[in-house]
């Protein structure tokens, strides 16, 4: 594998240059950014892959719905099949808006403004002409989109895989330069062990915090597995787990406490197709227990639900939900409910 990033780590620096040209030149000002009206927020990472993302989306959502504050999410709906800007209503699909505003959607329903545009300047500027002036609008995975400029802009990595200690694609899996993390008001450390120790927190607040923006700290927290449907399992002792995700180690280590677990491993953002749903439940036909269920993600379950097999009970479906949890939320709270009040 060493021998692989070292061979590409000459495509790393041409692909480092052009990164850092794009970025400079937003920076001098020759390339203008639109400087979003009202309270925005964008969440982002620096590389490739699932950092954990979504969930803290979500997170904030909860936190400012819980604080009265309007919420209207913007998404790029990465694998739609759809163009242009679209405000989501109980008829929109994966297809129509991609896999992650549809679970915004699922979660809160009508709570929220879900919307997806690949011009994040035209979402903007529908969302303000449609929502409440008061609204906040989260911009999801806009970090690089830099023709765009959010009022907080907080940057998401994961603990097993910080930035720190990444490289440039394609011989690592970072999309700009390290030094892209000074653009961040405040950094996450994603997918945290429950029981990170101080020390821990100290030596990645002090590899992270080159600009001395504050690091905060979320661990995954899961919750109850739910039936898609019919009625719940009373038990179950082996799990055929279907993901389409960046990242699905913590799931799987999640559940082999409890399960025994084989996996069947999608790309991220997989469009699941009639050939994989037959492989999927031929796959668990071979499973020698009668004590047996299929679990996916939420994010996977919102790209799966169109086919009848899996929405009417007949093979046992479930999903997990997941939230987050912040070891500093109060200070997080804070930070994030004074910056909207000078707004």
């Amino acid at each position: 594998m060493k021998s692989i990033r070292w061979a590409l780590l000459p495509f790393s620096l041409l692909y480092g240059i052009a990164t850092g040209i794009r970025n400079w030149l937003f920076n001098i000002g020759w390339k203008k950014s639109y400087e979003i009206p009202g309270n925005s927020i964008t969440v982002g990472n620096l590389s490739v892959g699932g950092t954990g993302k979504s969930p803290f989306v979500a997170y904030l959502i909860d936190h400012f719905l819980n604080e009265e504050i309007p919420v209207a999410t913007l998404s790029r709906g990465y694998g739609r099949k759809t163009k242009g800007f679209i405000s989501a209503d109980g008829s929109a699909t994966a297809e129509t808006i991609g896999d992650e505003p549809l679970q915004y959607l699922h979660r809160f329903g009508d709570k929220i403004s879900v919307n997806v545009a690949e011009e994040r300047k035209v979402g903007v500027d529908k969302i303000r002409v449609n929502e409440r002036e008061e609204s906040i609008i989260l911009l999801d995975d806009a970090f690089q989109h830099r023709k765009v400029k959010a009022g907080l802009n907080i940057l998401v990595t994961e603990f097993h895989h910080p930035y720190s200690q990444d490289f440039l694609l394609p011989a690592g899996r970072l999309r700009e330069s390290r030094s892209g993390a000074k653009r961040a008001d405040l950094i996450v450390v994603s997918k945290c062990p429950e029981n990170i120790t101080e020390s821990d927190k100290k030596r990645l607040t002090s590899e992270l915090q080159t600009w001395n923006q504050p690091v905060f700290f979320s661990s995954i927290q899961y919750g109850d597995l739910i039936a898609i449907a019919g009625e719940q399992p009373d038990k179950a002792t082996d799990v055929l787990l279907v993901t389409g995700i960046g990242n699905a180690t913590p799931l799987i280590q999640h559940l082999e406490k409890y399960y025994n677990v084989i996996h069947l491993r999608f790309p991220d953002h997989h469009d699941y197709t009639r050939a994989d749903i037959d492989k999927i439940h031929q796959k668990f036909n071979t499973f020698a227990s009668r004590d047996k269920v299929i679990v996916t993600t939420e994010k996977d379950f919102m790209r799966l639900q169109k086919f009848e097999e899996i929405v009417d009970g007949s093979v046992p479906w479930l999903y997990q939900p997941i939230n987050v949890t912040i070891n500093e939320e109060n200070e997080l709270k804070n930070l994030l409910n004074t910056y909207v009040r000078k707004n």
